[in-house]
């Protein structure tokens, strides 16, 4: 019962730390490191009693289950700021970081297209395989929240104690199949309706007219699915480590609480 109590009641209570006692983020680390090694009843002796005495009444206010909720409340703010940044027109197409290009095979083909008049239909299917990952982007939200939830105090310890990506390899660890199924009616939806498919089953039927070119074959629902979770992640790992860093990002009544110098 006493580990239980000490377990629970192990306070994070990062408004009371000196303003040099470092990031919140170290801060963090230090005291889950703490909590998931704390030692037996039996050899937790008194021999550190003094500083854990001091430890404690520095952190009266937070409980674990504060710390935790704050990093996954750090998370959710995360996770929806990419979403909001990339699931809008343009967030793809007009952002050189993430910006889908045709499949390799098209590119190269397209000295052959221009040939038979075909060549500028690539531009409009470029921006339309972009319009296709926006549609889908706001899919994750919901599977962010989910793994958010699903989150351990251990998965907590492991992110805090990785790089500054940990959290967006969790992420892409417990969600990559659900969201590319979550992805994929939707930008195979949004390909139709725009026209890609179209065009490029024009594009291919006009190429293959040309004599003695090799078959090109490509999935752009599969293509675009990838390209578009490479976008939603790579702003993901840098919004992490903005988090990590930037008290600005802290922007919650909890991440106040708890990560507020």
């Amino acid at each position: 019962m006493k580990k239980i109590t000490a377990l629970i009641g192990v306070s994070l209570a990062f408004l009371q730390l000196p303003v040099n006692a470092g990031s919140w983020w170290d801060t963090g680390k230090s005291l889950l490191d703490g909590v998931i090694n704390t030692e037996p009843e039996s050899t937790a002796s008194s021999s550190n009693s003094s500083s854990d005495s001091s430890l404690g009444n520095a952190l009266s206010t937070l409980s674990v289950e504060d710390m935790s909720a704050g990093l996954k409340d750090a998370l959710k703010v995360g996770t929806e700021n990419v979403v909001a940044q990339l699931g809008k027109p343009d967030g793809f197409n007009l952002d050189d970081a993430i910006h889908i290009p045709l499949p390799a095979e098209i590119q190269q083909a397209k000295g052959l297209l221009d040939t038979v008049g075909m060549g500028g239909m690539m531009d409009e299917l470029e921006t339309k395989l972009n319009r296709g990952a926006e549609a889908a982007t706001p899919k994750a939200k919901e599977l962010f929240w989910a793994a958010i939830t699903d989150m351990s105090i251990e998965d907590a310890k492991k992110i805090y104690n990785g790089p500054d990506d940990s959290a967006t390899s969790y992420f892409k660890e417990k969600m990559s199949p659900q969201l590319a199924d979550e992805m994929r009616p939707v930008i195979e939806n949004s390909l139709s309706e725009v026209g890609a498919v179209q065009i490029y089953d024009t594009m291919m039927s006009n190429y293959k007219t040309i004599p003695l070119v090799p078959d090109i074959k490509g999935d752009l629902t599969e293509y675009t699915i990838n390209k578009g979770m490479d976008g939603i992640f790579y702003y993901l790992a840098q919004e992490e480590a903005a988090i990590r860093k930037d008290p600005v990002k802290q922007t919650t009544s909890l991440l106040k609480k708890v990560f507020g110098q």
